[in-house]
C-alpha cells in the first residue's frame, strides 16, 4: 500500500514515461551565464567614464584600442561585433538547452548533455541512496530548482539541473515511488484525473498557461493576469516555511532552536582554537611582538563570518519522517532538503563533545552509500544528521533512521550506550585494559540486539555508533604486540566511506573470537530477510513506516527518562 499522490507527484508523471524531456528553460543562464553576465557587467562598470565621455567629450586616453576605433570611425562595425558576439552566446545558450535533456524510465534515470562532447550518465533505480533538491537564490527567483540523485558508487551522481521547483518536487517523489517497487497496477487502478498546471515547462520547455494553451496566445491582459500570478507564487515561495507542514505528521518533525545552534558554535573545538590563538596574540604583542597583530588580526576578524555563515546556513533546520524516507531541510534564502529512502543508512553514530555535556547536547551523524554533491547544513557534510539536539531529539531522530530498532523495547539498551560509566549489560573490556585505555576502559564495550551491533566508547568525548549487521560488508579482528602481551584484540567493522568508524579497542582476546562469530553468523542471516531495497513491496503488517507516531516524552532532561 502506497500513500496518495500529491499534486506535484501526479503532475510529474507525465515525465517518467521513458521519453527525453527538456530541462528549464533558464538552465543555460543558472549554469553558466551568470558568469558571462558578471563578465559583461565587470567590462560595463570598467568602461563607464568612457560611456560618459562619448556623450560630453572625447577625452585623450593615451592611444588605446578605444581611441583607434573612434579616431578610425570603426564606432559602427564594433557594435555589430558586439551584437554578433551576444547573438553568439545566445545562440550557444539556446543549443544548450536543446542539447541537454533527461528521461526517467522503469529503472533508472539518465541525463545527456553536451554540444560538441556529448556526455551520458545514468543511475540505477536500486542503486538510489537519496534525492536532494537545492534551491539556490537566483533559482528561486526563476522558480527553479536543481535534483541531486545521490546513487552508490564513485562519482556516480546524476544531477537534472534545473527543473521547475513543483516539477523537482513531483519528480522526486514519482522516483522514489520507482524505486521502492510500487507495482504499476497501483497506477493503473486509480481513475484518471485533470492533471494541474504549476507554470512550469512542458515536455519540450515551453511554459504552459493556466488552461494548457501556450503562453501569449491569451491576450494582454491574461498575459497580465499571469505576470501578476506569477510575481504572488515567487512571493510566497520566499516566505514559505522550509518544510511543508502538510509532507510529514507534525510528531516526526525535528527541529533546532536558534539559541542551542549558536551556542552549539560558540562551544566548538574552532573557539577553543580562537582562545588559544587570542591568547598567544595578547602574550606575543605584550612582549614587543607587535608585528603578529597585522598577521593574525585578519584570520581572527575573517573567523566572525565563519560563525555568521554557519549560523544562517543553518537556520530552518528540520527532520523528518515521510513515507518515502526521512527528509533533511536547511536554509534561509538558498533552500536544500533531501530524501534518504529507508535501508539507505549503513551506520549511525552517536556522540557528544565535552563541552556539550553540560547542556544534555548530542549529534548524530551516518553513513550512506552515496553523498549528495550539496553541502550540509552550515557547509558540514551532509552525512551530519543531527548538527546538535538534546536527548529527546535523539531519541525521535533514531526513530526514524533505525525504525527497526529504535524502539521500547530497546530504549534501555540505547541510553547505556549513550551515557552509562560501564558494567551493565554491554560486553565490556576486562580490567587490564586499563594499561592501553585508563578512562574509557570501564565504558568501552559492545553489544548484538536484533540483527544490530551497538559499540561505546570513551570516557570524555562519548560515542555510540550503530551498524546494521544487513548492511555490513566485513568483519577484522586486529592484534598488535601490545594486545598480545596483555591478552587483548581490537575489532573493525567495515561499511561505507563516511564519518562514523565502528571500531572498538582493547576487548578481552577470547572474547573477540566469540564477537566474530556472532556477528558472521548475524550479518548472514540479516541480509537474507533484509528487503529495505525495495520497502514499499513488503507486506503491510511488517513494514516500519517512518511517519509513525512516536510516544511523547515526559517533560525530564535526563537522557534515561528521553529514551
Amino acid at each position: 500500500m502506497s500513500a496518495p499522490l500529491s499534486a506535484a507527484e501526479r503532475a510529474a508523471e507525465r515525465f517518467t514515461d521513458g521519453e527525453w524531456h527538456r530541462l528549464h528553460p533558464a538552465t543555460p543562464l543558472l549554469r553558466g551565464g551568470i558568469v558571462f553576465v558578471a563578465i559583461l557587467g565587470f567590462v560595463l562598470s570598467n568602461l563607464r567614464e568612457r560611456i560618459v565621455g562619448i556623450f560630453i567629450g572625447t577625452p585623450d586616453y593615451g592611444g588605446d584600442p578605444i581611441d583607434q576605433i573612434y579616431d578610425h570611425g570603426w564606432e559602427g562595425w564594433a557594435l555589430l561585433a558586439i551584437v554578433v558576439v551576444l547573438l553568439l552566446c545566445l545562440g550557444a545558450f539556446y543549443l544548450s538547452w536543446r542539447m541537454h535533456s533527461f528521461r526517467i524510465t522503469g529503472d533508472a534515470v539518465e541525463v545527456r548533455s553536451g554540444i560538441l562532447f556529448r556526455t551520458q550518465r545514468k543511475a540505477r533505480l536500486d542503486r538510489i541512496q537519496g534525492i536532494n533538491i537545492v534551491r539556490p537564490v537566483l533559482a528561486r527567483i526563476f522558480g527553479a530548482a536543481k535534483l541531486d540523485i545521490s546513487v552508490a558508487g564513485h562519482d556516480a551522481n546524476v544531477q537534472l539541473a534545473y527543473l521547475g521547483s513543483s516539477l523537482a518536487d513531483g519528480l522526486r517523489g514519482d522516483v522514489l515511488r520507482l524505486a521502492s517497487g510500487v507495482r504499476a497496477s497501483e497506477a493503473e487502478s486509480r481513475p484518471p484525473e485533470v492533471t494541474e498546471s504549476f507554470g512550469e515547462p512542458g515536455p519540450q520547455g515551453g511554459m504552459a498557461g493556466p488552461d494548457g494553451s501556450p503562453a501569449g496566445v491569451q491576450g494582454a491582459a491574461a498575459a497580465g493576469g499571469a505576470v501578476s500570478g506569477l510575481v504572488t507564487r515567487r512571493v510566497n515561495e520566499f516566505i514559505a516555511p522550509e518544510l511543508d507542514p502538510t509532507v510529514a505528521p507534525p510528531q516526526s518533525v525535528v527541529k533546532i532552536p536558534p539559541l542551542r545552534l549558536l551556542g552549539s558554535l560558540v562551544l566548538s573545538g574552532f573557539t577553543i582554537f580562537l582562545l588559544v590563538v587570542v591568547a598567544l596574540l595578547v602574550i606575543g604583542v605584550s612582549t614587543g611582538r607587535v608585528w603578529l597583530l597585522f598577521v593574525v588580526l585578519p584570520g581572527l576578524l575573517g573567523s566572525a563570518s565563519f560563525y555568521i555563515n554557519r549560523f544562517t546556513k543553518s537556520l530552518r533546520y528540520s527532520i523528518a519522517g515521510t513515507p518515502d524516507g526521512v527528509r533533511v531541510g536547511f536554509g534561509l534564502l538558498s533552500l536544500s532538503n533531501e530524501t534518504l529512502p529507508p535501508g539507505r543508512i549503513h551506520a549511525v553514530e552517536v556522540l557528544q563533545p565535552l563541552l556539550w555535556r553540560p547542556f544534555g547536547w548530542w549529534q548524530i551523524r551516518i553513513d550512506t552509500a552515496g553523498h549528495s554533491k550539496e553541502k550540509g547544513a552550515a557547509g558540514q557534510p551532509n552525512t551530519t544528521m543531527l548538527p546538535v539536539g538534546d536527548a529527546a531529539d535523539v531519541a525521535r531522530v533514531l526513530g526514524l533512521v533505525l525504525p527497526d530498532f529504535a524502539t521500547d523495547a530497546h530504549r534501555e539498551m540505547i541510553v547505556a550506550g549513550m551515557t552509562s560509566r560501564g558494567r551493565d549489560s554491554y560486553v565490556g573490556s576486562p580490567r587490564r585494559a586499563a594499561w592501553v585505555r585508563p578512562l574509557s576502559w570501564r565504558r568501552n564495550g559492545y553489544s548484538i540486539v536484533d540483527g544490530v551491533i551497538l559499540l561505546r566508547r570513551g570516557a570524555v568525548w562519548r560515542s555510540l555508533a550503530m551498524v546494521p549487521l544487513a548492511r555490513l560488508q566485513s568483519l577484522e579482528i586486529q592484534q598488535g604486540p601490545i594486545d598480545r602481551m596483555l591478552g587483548l584484540a581490537g575489532a573493525r567493522l567495515h561499511t561505507v566511506s563516511g564519518p562514523v568508524r565502528p571500531r572498538l579497542a582493547a576487548l578481552d582476546a577470547p572474547q573477540s573470537v566469540h564477537l566474530f562469530d556472532d556477528v558472521a553468523a548475524g550479518a548472514i542471516a540479516s541480509a537474507q530477510s533484509d528487503r529495505s531495497h525495495r520497502w514499499a513491496e513488503l507486506p503491510f503488517d511488517q513494514a516500519a513506516p517512518l511517519d509513525a507516531p512516536t510516544p511523547p516524552a515526559p517533560p525530564t532532561t535526563t537522557p534515561e527518562e528521553h529514551l
